[in-house]
């Protein structure tokens, strides 16, 4: 497992990150896809920006919160959870969105597998926190 991450060290791959996705309309300098989510804190009530990995599904796009397989959900999730409605930056354009889990079934199933292709180890994540939780599946519905 790679090492844990400080959230200093994290805030500065994110920003890196969203730099490279920001100038080259959604992708990173390698030419991997992923959305910017703007979500607002369940505490604190500041807007963060955090970058996942996406696939499509129609009109909606679906992001994991796998935290690397880490035991506890991604802090981004629990805020997500608690103000659903999120800015999105995805292929260089902005849109207002919901987010919603998506709950146990074939739809999970399937949108899950779909995840995988862009999470490469996700299946991996899933077995290493298989004791502690399982990884939501997110939806994002523009509105």
């Amino acid at each position: 497992m790679a090492p844990q991450l400080t959230p200093e060290e994290r805030d500065a791959r994110d920003s890196a990150v969203m730099a490279q996705l920001r100038a080259n309309d959604g992708r990173t300098d390698s030419g991997q896809v992923l959305v910017i989510l703007a979500i607002k804190g369940k505490v604190s009530g500041t807007v963060r920006h955090k970058p996942v990995c996406v696939c499509e599904d129609g009109a909606d796009l679906v992001v994991a919160a796998s935290a690397g397989g880490q035991p506890r959900h991604p802090q981004w999730y629990s805020n997500l959870m608690a103000h659903p409605e999120v800015g999105v930056e995805y292929l260089g354009r902005s849109f207002e969105a919901t987010a919603s889990t998506v709950p146990n079934g074939p739809e999970r199933d399937r949108l899950f597998e779909a995840m995988s292709a862009e999470i490469t180890d996700l299946y991996g994540y899933q077995d290493r926190c298989r004791e502690t939780r399982q990884i939501p599946i997110v939806r994002l519905t523009p509105r």
